[in-house]
């Protein structure tokens, strides 16, 4: 069995209840992505062109800082969770990916979204993590969480 951490990123809490059912049904250790500076309702809001948010996804280089970076050494398999904004994930995801040697690693995506996929999101992560394995998982709106990630897990 390998080794499996669930690390999410979530704004407003829809992503970590996602992630909590995930490790809970898989038994394994849950990491919380945060920002050094935590997003407000202003950060958040998708139809303010000068939103924390707006800008950030509008900057391809732009890289938020964690509070803390996981240790993911010693992981095989690391579900990564996020919200989706503006069709891709946030940039503190690219943060994390690109400040962890995630090399030989499978890296399993989910996301919840209002509407977009997880396509976009997947094609920036394998670019960031070239020797790392990125499988696109689903958006898990709805029932989908503990479930879903074991049938996944027993698939690879």
């Amino acid at each position: 069995m390998p080794e499996v951490l669930v690390t999410v990123f979530s704004a407003t809490g829809n992503t970590l209840r996602k992630g909590e059912e995930i490790a809970s049904a898989l038994q394994v250790p849950l990491f919380l992505l945060e920002p050094q500076i935590s997003y407000t309702q202003a950060d958040l809001n998708w139809n303010d062109p000068q939103s924390r948010t707006s800008l950030e996804c509008n900057d391809p280089y732009s890289r938020p800082p964690l509070k803390v970076l996981p240790d993911v050494r010693a992981y095989d398999v690391i579900f990564l969770g996020f919200p989706i904004w503006w069709y891709c994930e946030p940039k503190l995801i690219d943060t994390f990916v690109e400040s962890s040697d995630l090399s030989g690693k499978t890296l399993i995506l989910f996301a919840t979204s209002g509407g977009s996929g997880l396509v976009r999101a997947t094609r920036q992560i394998q670019t960031l993590a070239p020797g790392a394995r990125i499988l696109q998982g689903e958006l898990l709106n709805g029932r989908k969480g503990g479930a879903w990630a074991k049938e996944f897990l027993e698939r690879l």
